[in-house]
């Protein structure tokens, strides 16, 4: 077997390239996704690749992108509709939310509605307030919807290949930062399943839980405590939805202490589930609170460096870990 290295947005691009050439009911919907070769460079030299029919540019209403990928679904078809960035899914969160997320289960099952939502997340350089946000979370408060959330160009690529198969609705959030992070993606092709967190780094000290662009940081802070002999393993969650912990209780029975990086803002965030979920499974083997690393709870400025003071950090990680590693 053959890798090489692949930045993120090509991992995805290939994804969908293979899915659509696998199965002719796969189509890519959105604003700018056709001529314009996709505003993230996703859905480059698709629609010359698959023509009209199965690369549609859409009008400027991510409420109609959300509502027609959701009907056409339900009549058979597996889109894979883009919004351009997640901030912009909150104009589309009634036909996500109240419509592809509860078809399947308010018709008893006679519907199904494989849909996938492909959304630019997080930090956008200075993109300023209303243009930053990464609200996973939120999403993945309702049943019914799927939330994907991957942290590099390999598992990015595994995700949106089963995401596309599955016959449920994937909110499929994609870090604008880690776009152009490669990974080594091999030739042959590979599933990565739904729903299954992963290690990606062993330690014994402390866990570091995360997801999307806190495994970045949650990696470059287990590489400098390991400086000063603290080993840190790495959890990915992978997906928010369905949502697997057996690898975190596992890694916390065995190191006692646990960190929590994400993106997101503070208050009722992921981390708070971790840290309650713990605490529910795995309370006898705690020796140290659980400790959580976010945003602030500001609305992200637009001045680079108040931009940066207000994100999480590797170097946050580090703290945080050294506080209760004791």
């Amino acid at each position: 077997m053959t890798e090489k290295n692949v930045p993120m947005r090509e991992a995805l691009r290939a994804a969908l390239i293979e899915e659509m050439e696998r199965d002719e009911t796969v189509f890519v919907m959105g604003e700018e996704v056709g001529s314009w070769q996709g505003t993230h460079r996703v859905t480059r030299g698709l629609l010359e690749m698959f023509g009209e029919r199965r690369v549609k540019d859409t009008p400027i209403s991510e409420l109609v992108i959300a509502g027609a990928a959701v009907g056409a679904a339900m009549a058979g078809l597996r889109p894979v509709a883009e919004i351009m960035t997640i901030n912009f899914a909150f104009l589309s969160i009634d036909a996500i939310i109240n419509h592809a997320a509860k078809v399947h289960y308010m018709f008893n099952g006679q519907f199904k509605v494989p849909l996938v939502i492909r959304a630019a997340s997080g930090w956008g350089n200075q993109a300023t307030a209303t243009h930053s946000h990464t609200p996973e979370p939120i999403f993945a408060h309702f049943p019914g919807l799927y939330v994907a959330c991957p942290s590099n160009a390999y598992d990015a690529k595994g995700m949106l290949k089963t995401a596309i198969r599955d016959d449920n609705p994937v909110l499929f959030t994609e870090s604008i930062a880690l776009y152009s992070k490669p990974s080594l993606i091999p030739d042959d092709e590979y599933l990565i399943p739904v729903g299954k967190s992963d290690v990606k780094r062993q330690g014994e000290h402390v866990t570091l839980v995360s997801y999307a662009r806190g495994v970045e940081w949650s990696l470059e802070a287990a590489a400098m405590l390991a400086k000063e002999g603290i080993e840190a393993e790495v959890v990915d969650l992978r997906w928010l939805r369905p949502l697997d912990l057996e690898p975190v209780f596992e890694s916390f029975k065995k190191t006692n202490r646990c960190v929590v990086v994400e993106e997101s803002l503070p208050h009722f965030s992921f981390g708070s589930e971790i840290a309650a979920q713990l605490q529910e499974a795995a309370f006898d083997y705690m020796d140290a609170p659980i400790k959580r690393v976010s945003a602030m709870d500001v609305p992200l400025p637009y001045a680079k460096e108040i931009e940066l003071m207000a994100l999480p950090n590797a170097q946050k990680v580090v703290d945080a870990v050294k506080e209760i590693v004791y």
